[in-house]
């Protein structure tokens, strides 16, 4: 009988992955005007696939000078706006999912890395959120709209709402309880220096951690 407990628990351990979501403020305008709307500490969504945040995707400016020219993006936290921007502040959250939810949400990211160009940013979709009307449009999303897109086409669904009206304080609720790390943006890579993937769950920051966020497997 132990034996069989043990099996299911490393296969369980074996399935497991992890993806993280950073929710940020940097002092950019937009990023002023954002938060003067929603008077919420966070404006900006990230989804990236590993704990360094090397391979972190999102919808930004394309170029540091204009903040109009909007995209998919691959985003680096040494460079860009989060280079420039050194006070910029973040939390970062750990959510665990299965090998196949992983290995979708790659192939969900792949399909906007091969269309790239033909992607831009879904400004009137902000406006759609300040009236709760979501607006969807083709190849156009905003930061936390492409990430609740990507995650509920992996089979993850994390809230009750259409994901055209997504915004950061919504991913802050629902991972309260799955948060790494709060602070400088500056100083996350010397905070989990020395950690890796198996220790996740040592270094998540709340006492109680949701099992069930994980809702629907595909």
């Amino acid at each position: 009988m132990r034996g069989g407990i043990l099996s299911t628990i490393a296969k369980k351990n074996l399935d497991t992955r992890y993806i993280y979501i950073m929710i940020s403020r940097t002092s950019t305008v937009p990023s002023k005007i954002i938060r003067a709307y929603t008077k919420e500490t966070y404006a900006h969504t990230s989804l990236a696939l590993d704990l360094n945040l090397e391979n972190m995707y999102s919808f930004a400016r394309k170029r540091i000078h204009n903040p109009i020219d909007c995209g998919f993006i691959y985003e680096d936290i040494e460079t860009g706006i989060f280079g420039r921007d050194k006070d910029t502040i973040c939390r970062v959250y750990a959510l665990s999912v299965t090998a196949k939810q992983y290995a979708r949400i790659v192939e969900e990211i792949d399909i906007f890395k091969k269309n790239q160009p033909k992607y831009s940013y879904n400004y009137k979709g902000i406006v759609g959120i300040m009236f709760n009307k979501p607006v969807v449009r083709d190849y156009k999303y905003f930061c936390s709209q492409f990430v609740a897109h990507v995650l509920e086409k992996s089979g993850i669904k994390l809230f009750e709402k259409n994901t055209a009206l997504a915004s950061p304080t919504d991913f802050k609720l629902a991972l309260e309880d799955r948060m790494i790390y709060d602070g400088l943006l500056t100083e996350y890579r010397e905070y989990i220096k020395g950690y890796s993937v198996d220790d996740v769950e040592d270094i998540i920051l709340g006492s109680q951690i949701d099992d069930d966020i994980v809702i629907e497997a595909v």
